[in-house]
């Protein structure tokens, strides 16, 4: 009887407590961001709208958006997959011999390729279930068919959302999305730059046309159609170590069906072409540098 008075006599302390904590939750400093809600290959975009698939410490930016987190991100992913390196030119890259030896399909590395879908692209795009082997409605699409669901700009855009990067990046299942829209203005949180001239920095991404969109240079951009592409995040820069000695290194997802590491060679400046403009990897004809707009260069009180 004693805990049953209590408990009556306390109810009404207990809901103007609970009113004064739902308040103090309601006073946050830093409000949701809204985000673009579909993207499209010419690097427009639908309306705009809370993400509820974004985790709520990068949606209201409990850490400035900063290429420390980008690149810290990247490379736990990277890590994740069993840090794999490809060095090889892809041309000459053999396929896995069994479809079970694809990292994509891999139990626990399949579900992570789904997070990237679900997280890195808005609510409303098809891809948004997609998973590492599995198509929207939960079926298991044939490895041969893993190219039709090719999740390289997934990762990007997974990447980039994560690190806070909120309305400032065009998310796409297509690199020629944010490519375009850097290269038009239309992405706040990003700037199209020659890769003949600018010199990488870290959280920055390196781009590349694929197959006969490896004829596509800076000056055609923007595009008005969507193009093949592949684009990976800059982690690492003024290395001077094998394979080429002078190099960056960027990290990229769906290489090798992994999220492997490549190292590009440079000058001893960073650069990635000569003053002619001949760039010295002989692998990839670079299509641009995206440079990233961060807020800051690192967490505060981080110590990096």
């Amino acid at each position: 009887m004693g805990i049953e008075a209590s408990v009556r006599v306390s109810a009404p302390l207990l809901a103007v407590l609970g009113v004064a904590t739902l308040s103090g939750c309601a006073e946050t400093p830093h409000p949701p961001a809204q985000t673009p809600t579909t993207q499209y290959a010419n690097g427009t975009h639908g309306p705009v709208g809370y993400d509820s698939h974004v985790p709520d410490f990068a949606t209201r930016n409990f850490e400035p958006f900063n290429r420390q987190d980008a690149v810290a991100i990247a490379l736990r992913e990277w890590r994740m997959f069993g840090n794999p390196v490809a060095d090889d030119d892809p041309e000459d890259r053999p396929d896995a011999s069994s479809p079970a030896l694809k990292p994509e399909r891999i139990p626990g590395l399949w579900q992570r390729v789904g997070e990237y879908w679900w997280i890195g692209q808005d609510p409303y795009e098809t891809e948004v279930s997609w998973t590492g082997k599995q198509d929207g409605n939960g079926q298991r699409f044939p490895a041969e068919h893993d190219g039709h669901y090719a999740w390289s700009a997934a990762f990007i855009s997974y990447v980039m959302r994560i690190a806070g990067a909120n309305d400032r990046f065009p998310y796409s299942p297509n690199h020629s999305t944010y490519i375009n829209a850097a290269a038009s203005g239309q992405a706040t949180g990003l700037r199209a730059q020659d890769p003949k001239t600018y010199i990488p920095q870290l959280g920055d991404i390196l781009c590349v046309g694929r197959g006969r969109s490896r004829s596509i240079t800076f000056s055609m951009l923007p595009t008005s159609y969507g193009f093949p592409s592949h684009c990976g995040i800059v982690v690492a820069v003024n290395q001077n170590a094998p394979p080429f000695g002078h190099e960056i290194s960027i990290v990229g997802g769906n290489v090798d069906d992994a999220v492997a590491l490549t190292h590009v060679p440079t000058d001893a400046k960073g650069a990635l072409a000569d003053a002619s403009g001949q760039f010295y990897d002989s692998r990839y004809p670079w299509l641009t540098v995206l440079q990233v707009l961060y807020d800051a260069d690192r967490e505060p009180d981080s110590g990096w």
